[in-house]
């Protein structure tokens, strides 16, 4: 009989004190691996590799609050910007790529976010070398009622190419838009925010009953940008209340409310920034130059990178540190729980041990069986510890999306768990070493004799 297969029995002799510190050890487990997944998911979510986007221009505000909404959709929008500032935006020779969003509205069916935006949007890149992907019968928005829905949306509202659909103003469940909407296109799964995001295209967005702006107040916002222009300082409402708007699409097809906006009544959420530059050190130059001169004004260009560099390092991480110690310190007194376990067996082993002697097992023999016994428990502890972690990964996933809209990937590993088996190898080791010493002493002929 090898030495596993001793321990094994030994452990099976009492069972019920095994079974519990074992289960002490996979609880310990169970709760590390929870929260280096979680924290990895979360890492992924919340880093550059998942932002393809140089700046994000907003009105001012938070610079974290402006990127949870513009890219992760989990905020309310600060303030709007005029359209003619992205269409200023968008001539400046230092930007490759500008792209407006426009939120506020959200579906009415399952309440998924509503983003107005253009079809450029749907060509960038949405992370470094990751392009969304349509489906098979999909298309791009070329009319202004067209919409292109996520993923999720697609799955959790059963809605597909030719489905059409309302918009509920801001959120209030009791003011829903009369225009409809029709499905296009679904994107392929992305892993991001825009699997929950049903897209509109701008121009039908713009003609929504109630998304122009009054005319004295977007007069006031547009002084304020342009200051120092003197066509926009001499603006007044009967200049542009009577503007035929630059919106001539066809709408036939549609039983909607024409309701074309001059652009000086119009307005963007935010406006996703690609810089021109050979490669990432021009790109920040020319980034750090708008930034200082957009501070100037009305508005501000953000870094996704650094609120949500600051936001892990400073909040997230901190709380991941007081977790992992705090598992860590279960683990440590469930192999306290081992260590207790075994030694308070030795008096009741001493002749078993003692017989074993007598019958020729030699002294390393007897002390490797006790180390073996405190590895079965700490490692097999680990293993079962692993599984429900995952598990409960895997579980939690459909929660969290449903309360934070981040999606979680439920199948996550992080390489640092493999540092978890070698840590309770050595664990098992230091915990059995004194009673495997007691064990490897005890006196054959004494112990007999008794």
């Amino acid at each position: 009989m090898n030495l596993l297969a001793i321990a094994t029995k030994s452990i099976r002799q009492r069972a019920l004190a095994s079974a519990l510190t074992g289960l002490s050890v996979a609880l310990g487990v169970m709760l590390m691996v929870a929260v280096l997944v979680i924290y990895g998911i979360v890492g992924e979510i919340f880093s550059q590799r998942s932002i393809g986007y140089d700046l994000i221009v907003g009105a001012k505000g938070a610079e974290l609050q402006l990127v949870l909404s513009a890219i992760y959709r989990v905020q309310p929008p600060i303030e709007n910007l005029p359209y003619l500032f992205y269409k200023q935006l968008k001539e400046d020779k230092r930007i490759a790529d500008a792209v407006p969003l426009a939120f506020g509205d959200a579906t009415e069916e399952g309440a998924f976010p509503i983003v107005g935006t253009t079809s450029r949007y749907f060509e960038l890149e949405y992370a470094p070398d990751r392009k969304f992907m349509l489906g098979v019968e999909g298309r791009g928005m070329g009319k202004p009622f067209d919409a292109i829905i996520g993923d999720e949306v697609k799955r959790k509202n059963g809605w597909d190419v030719g489905t059409r659909f309302k918009l509920v103003h801001g959120g209030n469940e009791a003011h829903v838009h009369d225009e409809e909407f029709e499905v296009v296109g679904v994107l392929k799964r992305t892993g991001t925010a825009n699997d929950r995001t049903a897209f509109v295209n701008l121009d039908g967005f713009n003609m929504v009953e109630g998304h122009d702006t009054p005319v004295e107040q977007a007069l006031e916002t547009l002084r304020n940008f342009f200051p120092e222009d003197e066509r926009i300082q001499n603006l007044k409402p009967e200049d542009i209340a009577g503007a035929d708007g630059h919106d001539h699409h066809d709408h036939s097809g549609h039983d909607h409310h024409d309701h074309e906006t001059a652009d000086e009544l119009l307005e963007v959420t935010a406006v996703l920034l690609i810089m021109e530059g050979q490669d990432d050190a021009d790109r920040a130059f020319r980034s750090v130059r708008l930034k200082k001169e957009l501070k100037k004004g009305q508005a501000m260009a953000v870094n996704p990178i650094v609120p949500m560099r600051d936001l892990m390092t400073n909040v997230v991480g901190n709380v991941r540190t007081a977790l992992v110690v705090m598992t860590g310190l279960i683990i440590v007194v469930s192999g306290i729980g081992i260590f207790v376990s075994i030694y308070n067996s030795m008096s009741d082993r001493r002749r078993e041990i003692a017989i074993m002697r007598a019958l020729g097992a030699r002294r390393t023999t007897v002390f490797s069986i006790i180390v073996a016994e405190s590895l079965l428990l700490c490692v097999g502890g680990g293993i079962l510890g692993l599984l429900l972690g995952h598990g409960l990964v895997f579980l939690s996933a459909p929660f969290v999306e449903a309360q934070s809209g981040l999606l979680v990937d439920p199948l996550a590993f992080e390489p640092v768990e493999l540092i978890l088996f070698p840590a309770l190898i050595a664990l098992a080791a230091l915990i059995g070493f004194i009673p495997a010493m007691t064990a490897y002493r005890t006196d054959v002929a004494r112990t007999l004799a008794e």
